[in-house]
């Protein structure tokens, strides 16, 4: 019995040592065609427009933007009109494997480059057409990427105007929250 115990808690023991490597603890993120072909195909099913995110696990204003959509406030707005992805690019170091393969070209076919920076978002039919992009003007550089400053935040609520039937009353509470950006540490 103590025999059987013994090789019960060393199989226990090696289970645990398998699951906490690092070999199964992340799992590769999908190639950028498959993520869009997928969200393409739900906003077809539910009749709304893809907004997709270009961000990176180190980018400080990624995640505020994450959080400003994510807000009690205005998440609902969001999820009823949009089918929000994320691509990963610009990882550096060890955290390159965090992106998706494919989506810095995919950037570059959307019309955004390095120099805008990231977040940089589009919004896109349920066909793959470019509806709107986070730059203000045509502008390389002038991404408004997380919208904080009054005319980010206008180039923003206008670009939701365009895609969305969103009315006055939500898109007063998005500007209201997406203004807060400006003071998030």
């Amino acid at each position: 019995m103590k025999r059987f115990l013994s090789v019960r808690f060393f199989l226990i023991f090696l289970i645990g040592v398998f699951l906490d490597s690092p070999a199964v603890a992340q799992e590769a993120p999908a190639p950028a065609a498959v993520v869009l072909k997928e969200a393409y195909r739900q906003a077809a099913k539910e009749n709304k427009k893809v907004f997709l995110i270009f961000h990176a696990s180190w980018c400080g204003w990624c995640h505020k933007m994450d959080t400003a959509m994510n807000d009690p406030r205005v998440r609902q707005f969001f999820i009823d009109h949009y089918v929000i992805r994320h691509l990963s690019v610009d990882e550096h170091g060890d955290k390159k494997q965090l992106e998706n393969p494919g989506a810095a070209d995919t950037r570059k076919r959307l019309g955004g480059t390095e120099d805008d920076g990231i977040p940089y978002w589009v919004v896109l039919d349920a066909k793959g057409k470019l509806l709107a992009d986070g730059r203000i003007g045509s502008q390389p550089g002038k991404n408004t990427g997380c919208p904080a400053t009054e005319e980010e935040v206008a180039h923003f609520l206008n670009v939701l105007k365009r895609t969305s039937p969103l009315d006055a009353t939500a898109l007063d509470v998005i500007r209201t929250t997406f203004r807060e950006n400006e003071r998030r540490p």
